[in-house]
């Protein structure tokens, strides 16, 4: 029986290896980064916190923002590098230039995936203009259910944060803690809350990357939503009549974070539900009744919000939700920093 002959593999290629190994280097990356983030690990085990259920339900709202972003991230990056390496290869380039390549790819790729990709993937789905603006309008109505879940969740816990703080205080007034350890307590609540903006900002940045991914599709289907949405508004110098109560955000059954005296002189944005958003000269900022000042009927009123279930009214919509929450958490990172409703005498 005559023997068989061992078919040879065939040579290969040292560039198209490396690159290959590269390719699937990223690709892993890109997949642990997706996976090492725990909770623990954003908001630590629980430690008595009292305001750990609220800290926990805006953590949770988080991962929506966060999946969504990275698969998509991951996506565009490995096929980026993947392009860019090819093209080194192509014209020669060896070793360094190569993984330059890739790694030029991987930036691009990651910001196309990021922004135009959505539109594309959806543009490929649709067969004609009717069920691609059908499709949006229902991704954009699952993206407003959550801003408005993560909101609330942020809401609530910054309320926990400045209520405790005020306990504190109400503690201090009655006697129940020394000064020394409501100091304490005071920097623990302080804090806390500092960290929990920070996991706040975290999310903020998700919700912009997915933000720019619908800003492509709004661009291209309602273009002139995104556009009225960006006039930007006015400032009003004003000086209220009386003393005025300013809240943490524009209801006044949030907490109370600072009070303006008679006349001093502050500048207004307009707000929601009858709100102003004030600023004092020394950057303090709350939101007080916009009937507290005269000079308020000079505010340009925010353009109302259609709340409908078309695509227009959803793409307007999801950009205010977007723009409320940004601002929320600037406000409280402001307050936060300057102490303001943090301090031991109220």
């Amino acid at each position: 029986m005559p023997r068989r002959t061992p078919i040879a593999a065939p040579p290969t290629d040292p560039v198209r290896g490396r690159l290959r190994r590269g390719v699937a280097l990223l690709t892993a990356a890109a997949m642990l980064t997706a996976c090492v983030s725990t909770r623990e690990a954003r908001i630590g085990g629980d430690d008595g916190d009292a305001c750990r259920p609220q800290l926990v339900a805006l953590d949770s709202t988080g991962n929506f923002f966060a999946e969504d972003i990275l698969r998509g991230a991951a996506v565009g990056a490995v096929s980026g590098a993947l392009i860019g390496g090819l093209l080194a290869a192509a014209t020669g380039q060896r070793g360094s230039g190569i993984a330059a390549g890739a790694a030029i790819g991987a930036v691009g790729g990651g910001v196309v995936g990021g922004t135009a990709g959505y539109l594309s993937a959806r543009q490929q789905q649709a067969t004609d203009q009717a069920s691609l603006n059908l499709a949006v309008a229902g991704d954009l109505a699952a993206e407003n259910a959550q801003l408005d879940r993560t909101q609330f969740a942020f809401d609530q816990l910054m309320d926990c944060r400045f209520r405790s703080a005020e306990q504190i205080r109400a503690d201090l007034r009655s006697g129940r803690l020394a000064r020394p350890q409501a100091a304490a307590a005071m920097d623990n609540i302080r804090a806390r809350t500092q960290r929990d903006i920070q996991l706040a900002q975290t999310i903020n940045g998700q919700i912009a990357s997915r933000g720019a991914q619908f800003d492509t599709a709004i661009d291209s289907i309602a273009p002139d939503v995104k556009q009225a949405a960006a006039q930007p508004t006015r400032a009003v110098p004003a000086q209220p009549r009386d003393a005025v109560k300013l809240y943490l955000r524009p209801d006044a059954a949030s907490p109370e974070v600072a009070q303006l005296p008679a006349r001093e002189r502050v500048t207004l944005r307009p707000a929601r539900n009858g709100f102003a958003q004030v600023e004092t000269s020394s950057g303090v900022r709350g939101y007080a009744a916009a009937q507290s000042f005269p000079e308020a009927r000079r505010l340009e009123a925010r353009p109302a919000v259609a709340e409908g279930g078309d695509v227009r009214s959803l793409a307007a919509s999801n950009i205010a939700r977007r723009d409320n929450f940004a601002e929320s958490v600037g406000t409280a990172e402001r307050l936060t920093a300057q102490g303001q409703g943090f301090e031991l005498a109220s």
